[in-house]
């Protein structure tokens, strides 16, 4: 069956997506080189820096299945 919505996923190649990796990448070498371990703001600099790649992610596909939900709901008005 071919689709003429977009595929989930396409967040990826997102410049907002690609600069949170990043950041998460750099949050992760600066906590594992500066901060001593079982310090609690490891885990909260990780945790929010891998929230910011996530809702990205997620906001991208509930997008999709908004415009998904949006258009199903069109054709069952329409009967067809």
């Amino acid at each position: 069956m071919t689709t003429f919505l977009k595929q989930k996923g396409g967040y990826k190649k997102l410049r907002v997506y690609q600069v949170s990796v990043i950041i998460y990448d750099i949050t992760f070498y600066f906590v594992q080189h500066f901060l001593k371990k079982g310090d609690r703001t490891i885990d909260q600099m990780l945790q929010a820096a891998r929230s910011g790649k996530q809702n990205i992610a997620e906001g991208s596909q509930a997008a999709t299945t908004s415009v998904s939900l949006s258009f199903n709901k069109q054709l069952i008005c329409l009967d067809i």
